[in-house]
């Protein structure tokens, strides 16, 4: 059977069994039986508490939960309630944000009007959306929300906006007529309406075809349901990050638990110290302080127009290195704007007309007699076209309303999709003039006449080509053309379409969606780091093509292709040849998915942008979705992992930037743990394979993980962006973060911190006095871990990237360095915390010893980096 945009009115009605008075009671209940209700259905969800629990299957979480069951076996209360408080409180806030992304189809439901006016029983009914059925006769005019889709059966200068659906700007002219052609988009069957878009204009009565799940609207919720979120690079690094550290912390202690047996220690005693030095191995705060540095990014980026809807999406914008973005409001303004004007047998700017002129005068005149718009307290009302052509008046101070009140409407010709042309009449100095613009090739065989600066002249053959050829250059530029023209008529009240002929050629005004003015420095930015921008947009070929040409995206014409063209390549053919594209015009749906996954597949992270319905799969699918603020559909939002709320693709390019840092900050502050983590580990070692008593006492091992492991740490994280960060290409998603270079740098720093803390540990085992020794050892630990926190920054030295230029650092420093004097000089503290009483001569090594890491590292990074 032919589809339902290929038959006539007639054809339908009788394929559907449904006549002009619409379904009986009997037919609607039948009816519902066999397609049941319009409304999206919802896959079987998984239960809050499952979705919490399963937050704990996570391999670093489980760690962190076996290192608070041992604290606890050790005593160490304070510890376990610190640890289990991280993963709880990660755990629910992983829930709150998955809870959330399953909110989308709830949102796809709530486009949907709740009231729907059908014709049943001879009797026009409003009756619920849900309660419509295929066949039904449905009703529509300007202002509703249309419920499903169908085929149009009356069109009365019917427009409707599908941008939610195709991405098209403008509003869509319907026709009745059937389209013969079986191999059409979703966008050019205009005879076809469909649920979620809603009518601006005109009147119209429509067969349902089609309802709930089977409407191009329920086939995107299967779509949202089926596309699957994908982990970020961070969580991949920390998921293999975790693996690892599980692996060498139970080679660690398994060797020193051997070695304390083959020495003769008491079997439990071996096992509990062997245990202690895992809970003094796993930095137990890594999970809060990634959550922590995130969260304060995300109040960053904020107050810079992007507001991050999940945690994670920000280190994962620091590895995009594919935007795909959509052109409507992102990359141009949402507004259509006269580029040029054809008038007076030459193309002029639109900022070059002189109202001195008559031609270009009457131009502008005419333009705002035959419309509709009107701008009133900034706010924009009509048709995008029309309202241009208010704005063109604007900036030569005419006003439209006291145009139209000086030169009165007395008839019109609406606007209609099939003759393409809208026509007034206005009186104007004691004639009535009809105007009549539209669409040049429709307009201009019905032109005897052309104005000019000198007179009313004959239209020529010669007057007629340069007519056409300005039309063609402005066309093949992307800009939307309508041509003006005008007749004196006698009759007013006889006026029809038939009156739309022996007129008067005024000029042609060629039109668009400009880009904005800072895309095309964010596209420049986006190409010098290495990031691929792409645009996706269900706008027609040559619209896109200029637009991405004048920012920037597009090099050369043979890098845009179709929707039509992607739909004849196979998914393994659209992988091979997506890198060759730059534009992809006229796309669906599931196109802008297969679209993000061949790029996916190919190795890149992909950033995807949008703001309509139809764009919520691809954004869920995509590494990082991205929502527009501002024109965003609430699918689009949900759906998303960030949202503009400027709309603006610069916008992207500075929150990639804030991801870029925050990924290094983050790495830099596990350096400092894990660095901080083996010089303690390193020191036990030492002390274990001489036989040396134990350096350290647990609560020295608490003291370190809550208050010089986590503040410094913290303090990295928000270390201020640095302005190189956009010079270098993306992070390689397949590098992970425990690398060879990553775990060398951990252990030689390790080993510079171990150095001055056995240094000190020797020093007070001479005086003889186990207790003085530990506090020695504990105390240097504590203070050139404090110290290092400086070195941790940046791989540049301090000196370079500036001394104070991270006030928190030093915030944390001073808070540390502080509670480690009260804990050494307060009687209360020194018997809880079980340190000795230090001598100034000791205190001075102490101090010595701990800088003396922090000079080692700015010594290499001065002389050794810098020159590299």
């Amino acid at each position: 059977m032919s589809e339902y945009h290929q038959q006539s009115s007639a054809e339908v009605m009788k394929t559907l069994n449904v006549t002009e008075q619409g379904l009986s009671d009997y037919d609607v209940q039948k009816r519902q039986e066999v397609y049941g209700y319009n409304v999206l259905e919802e896959g079987k969800k998984t239960s809050t508490i499952a979705v919490f629990l399963g937050q704990f299957k996570d391999l670093l979480v489980i760690i962190l939960i076996i290192a608070a069951f041992v604290s606890f076996l050790l005593g160490e209360v304070e510890s376990t309630i610190v640890i289990m408080v991280v993963v709880i409180l990660n755990s629910i806030l992983g829930t709150v944000q998955h809870v959330k992304a399953e909110q989308s189809l709830d949102n796809l439901k709530a486009l949907t009007s709740p009231i729907a006016k059908v014709m049943r029983n001879n009797q026009l009914l409003e009756i619920s959306s849900e309660d419509i059925v295929v066949g039904d006769l449905l009703y529509l005019e300007a202002g509703d929300y249309i419920n499903a889709d169908g085929r149009l059966l009356e069109s009365h200068n019917l427009h409707i906006n599908e941008s939610s659906l195709t991405g098209e700007s403008i509003a869509v002219a319907k026709h009745i007529d059937p389209i013969r052609n079986s191999n059409v988009t979703v966008a050019d069957k205009k005879n076809m309406v469909y649920s979620g878009s809603f009518v601006t204009n005109g009147r119209g009565i429509v067969m349902v075809t089609a309802i709930g799940m089977q409407t191009e609207i329920g086939k995107i919720a299967n779509l949202l349901d089926t596309a699957k979120e994908k982990k970020t690079p961070l969580q991949i690094s920390l998921d293999q990050f975790g693996e690892k550290l599980a692996l060498g912390i139970t080679l660690i202690c398994l060797a020193i638990f051997i070695i304390d047996l083959f020495r003769g220690r008491a079997l439990v005693e071996s096992f509990m110290f062997a245990v202690s030095l895992a809970v003094a191995a796993i930095p137990e705060a890594l999970s809060s302080i990634v959550t922590i540095v995130l969260a304060f990014g995300t109040q960053k980026m904020a107050k810079e127009n992007a507001i991050i809807r999940k945690l994670y999406a920000v280190e994962s914008l620091g590895s995009v290195s594919v935007i795909c973005s959509d052109k409507t409001g992102t990359l141009t303004e949402n507004k259509m704007v006269v580029q040029e004007v054809y008038v007076d047998q030459k193309v002029i700017p639109h900022d070059w007309l002189h109202t001195t002129n008559t031609v270009e005068k009457d131009l502008i005149i005419k333009g705002l007699l035959c419309n509709d718009a009107v701008e009133r307290n900034r706010k924009e009302i009509g048709d995008p076209t029309e309202i241009a052509l208010v704005k063109l008046g604007k900036q030569y101070g005419f006003d439209e309303t006291i145009i139209r009140e000086r030169y009165p409407r007395i008839a019109e010709i609406p606007f209609d999709s099939d003759r393409k042309l809208m026509s007034t009449v206005n009186r104007m100095d004691q004639q009535s003039i009809m105007i009549t613009k539209g669409a040049v090739d429709v307009l201009l065989p019905k032109v005897v006449k052309i104005q000019t600066s000198a007179g009313i002249l004959d239209m020529k053959p010669h007057h007629r080509q340069k007519i056409e050829a300005a039309n063609r250059d402005f066309s093949m530029n992307g800009l939307r053309v309508l041509a003006i023209a005008y007749k004196e008529v006698r009759d007013s009240q006889a006026i029809n379409v038939r009156a739309e002929r022996d007129l008067i050629f005024v000029g042609l005004v060629a039109m668009m969606d400009p880009p904005r003015k800072e895309s095309k420095d964010a596209v420049e930015n986006c190409i010098k780091a290495g990031i691929k921008p792409v645009m996706i947009t269900g706008d027609h070929k040559i619209t896109a093509t200029a637009i991405a040409t004048q920012i920037g995206i597009l090099k050369d014409p043979s890098e845009a292709i179709e929707g039509h063209e992607i739909a004849s390549l196979t998914d393994q053919q659209l992988q091979e040849k997506v890198k060759d594209f730059s534009v992809y015009a006229r796309v669906t749906p599931e196109q802008k998915i297969r679209i993000v996954k061949a790029w996916q597949d190919s190795g890149k992270v992909v950033a995807m942008t949008g703001d309509g319905v139809n764009d919520g799969p691809a954004l869920k699918q995509a590494d990082i979705g991205v929502a527009m603020g501002i024109t965003g559909t609430e699918v689009a939002k949900d759906a998303s992992s960030m949202i503009l709320t400027d709309d603006n693709f610069s916008t992207i390019v500075k929150a990639i930037a804030n991801g870029r840092s925050i990924y290094t900050n983050i790495k830099n502050a596990i350096l400092f743990l894990l660095s901080g983590n083996a010089g303690a580990i390193f020191v036990v070692l030492y002390a274990t394979i001489l036989g040396l008593p134990v350096p350290f006492a647990p609560v020295h091992l608490l003291f370190i993980n809550l208050l010089t492991d986590s503040l410094p740490a913290i303090a990295i994280g928000l270390e201020p962006n640095n302005k190189k960060t956009m010079k270098d290409k993306p992070r390689d998603i397949h590098q992970p973060l425990l690398n060879k270079v990553f775990t060398t740098q951990v252990v030689l720093e390790g080993i510079l911190i171990a150095i001055s803390t056995i240094i000190a540990f020797e020093i007070g085992l001479s005086t003889g006095d186990t207790l003085t020794a530990s506090t020695m050892a504990f105390t240097t630990l504590c203070l050139s871990r404090l110290v290092h926190g400086f070195n941790s920054r940046s791989k540049e030295s301090i000196f370079t990237i500036g001394v104070f230029s991270n006030k928190y650092t030093w915030v944390a420093f001073l808070i540390g360095f502080l509670s480690l004097h009260a804990v050494l000089f307060m009687p209360m503290l020194t018997g809880v915390f079980e340190v000795a009483t230090l001598s100034l001569a000791q205190l001075g090594f102490i101090y010595s010893l701990s800088v003396l890491p922090f000079l080692v590292n700015q010594w290499y990074k001065l002389f050794f980096v810098r020159t590299r």
